[in-house]
């Protein structure tokens, strides 16, 4: 496994092409519903506002899952996942993991706990991920207390 330069920071990593399909789908599926709404004329005022209002709701829950990132920056990271966002100094992450078969990487913490990033995810982005999972690691070696990873 070849070592990977330590970026700049700050640094962003986010799953880029996953967030596309996400927004894109979205907003597909929120003008194909309202349009069947306004196109439907047997509907009355409540009924197509419930259409917007549910084509409005899916487009949200797609915005959220578009959502996680992570940050990097000279004090530490910023793990932003779907509902909840982490700050982390560098000194709390030791490892930074992203096995064969994970969904997204893992930051072993010094607490003793394990805390997911979903900003970096091999889903139909493999080798970026792992790119930018080395990326990250290199950065928690060189910043924090990491530790080297198998």
């Amino acid at each position: 496994m070849s070592e990977s330069p330590t970026p700049a920071l700050p640094v962003t990593f986010r799953p880029g092409r996953t967030r596309a399909v996400l927004l894109t789908v979205g907003v597909v599926m929120f003008a194909a519903i309202t349009a069947v709404a306004l196109m439907l004329e047997r509907l009355g005022t409540g009924e197509r506002a419930s259409f917007v209002l549910t084509a409005a709701l899916f487009l949200l829950v797609l915005v959220m899952l578009s959502r996680p990132k992570v940050v990097a920056d000279s004090e530490g990271v910023t793990v932003v996942n779907i509902t909840r966002t982490r700050r982390l100094a560098w000194a709390e992450i030791l490892r930074v993991n992203l096995r064969p078969g994970d969904p997204w990487v893992f930051l072993d913490l010094s607490d003793g706990t394990s805390h997911p990033a979903l900003g970096i995810q091999p889903g139909i982005a493999k080798e970026s991920a792992i790119r930018d999972a080395r990326a990250l690691r290199a950065l928690a070696e060189s910043h924090g207390t990491g530790v080297e990873t198998a």
